[in-house]
């Protein structure tokens, strides 16, 4: 019977952690040993006070050395997690020193999150989340993030967060830079309708509003699409293959045009995306770098107006 929670942490400790990690490894007690700095016979007894910890064996003992069983496995796995929350521990407090922020972004905003972070400190650190609004707004709940460019529209407790309106999206269709289309003085949707669409999952915004763009058209939304709310991909897959469009912010068009990596074409969508959101957990503490990166988002926007 596995012992309770209680009695294992009174009981287990980080080096213990450290040698089932080794063991995992090597599949050997002496390399293991020497690993975390440690006798046979003292890595051996560790082992067992491990085992006796866990209330049940954790390894199989073999003629090739030490082979853990299904429990051991599972022990292994959440000693190597533990091991890296301790290091992201380490490095955020090493952070928090010198400046550091979490930040989560939509992929539209990217451009405009870049823009802010060149303002910053050099010796600043930074850690770019690139995601959906769903998933940045549960790593803001969690404490993962400090803050995020993202919409509060979608969840379902909108209340629980501090938003402030960054700036309207506007929308672009983009295509590779040899897309037969490319020079079109005026397009609508029938004219691409005989291409693949690279789109945002089901239920998205930016999905939902090209749905929505073609329902107006009448006009059946189409088939074979590609999706990712990841910028690389969508930018990966437009360079590959001239037969692909995608529906992306303006920023990141004008950014992938500017490099001539895609083209923008000319079709003008009569529907408007929801502005970006700077959200932070409500009545939760900014750090400093935190409110740096606010206040650099803040300083790009007066300049860009």
């Amino acid at each position: 019977m596995i012992p309770s929670l209680n009695s294992i942490i009174s009981r287990l400790h980080l080096k213990q952690l450290r040698l089932l990690i080794a063991l995992g490894d090597h599949g050997s007690l002496l390399k293991a040993a020497q690993q975390v700095a440690l006798t046979q016979p003292g890595a051996s007894k560790a082992l067992q006070e491990i085992e006796t910890t866990f209330g049940t064996p954790l390894f199989t003992r073999t003629n090739r050395g030490l082979q853990p069983n299904e429990t051991g496995h599972c022990a292994i796995r959440y000693a190597r997690v533990i091991y890296t929350e301790l290091a992201h521990m380490r490095e955020e407090m090493v952070g928090i020193q010198g400046g550091r922020v979490s930040v989560g972004v939509i992929m539209g905003a990217v451009p405009l999150l870049t823009d802010a972070i060149t303002m910053l400190n050099p010796d600043m650190s930074v850690e770019i989340v690139e995601d959906t609004s769903a998933a940045l707004l549960s790593l803001i709940d969690v404490g993962r993030l400090d803050l995020a460019i993202c919409r509060t529209t979608i969840s379902q407790t909108p209340q629980i967060y501090d938003s402030l309106k960054l700036q309207d999206e506007t929308l672009a269709v983009v295509a590779n830079v040899k897309h037969p289309l490319r020079r079109a003085k005026r397009l609508t949707l029938q004219d691409l309708v005989d291409y693949r669409w690279v789109v945002y999952r089901a239920n998205m915004p930016m999905r939902l509003l090209l749905e929505r763009e073609f329902r107006d058209a009448e006009i059946p939304f189409p088939r074979h699409l590609l999706e990712t709310t990841s910028v690389f991909a969508t930018l990966a897959i437009l360079r590959s293959d001239p037969s692909f469009v995608a529906l992306v912010s303006i920023d990141v068009a004008q950014f992938f045009a500017r490099h001539d990596m895609t083209c923008i074409l000319s079709l003008d969508l009569a529907s408007r995306s929801e502005p970006y959101e700077l959200v932070t957990r409500r009545g939760a503490p900014l750090s400093q770098g935190a409110r740096l990166l606010i206040e650099a988002l803040r300083r790009n926007q007066e300049i860009n107006n």
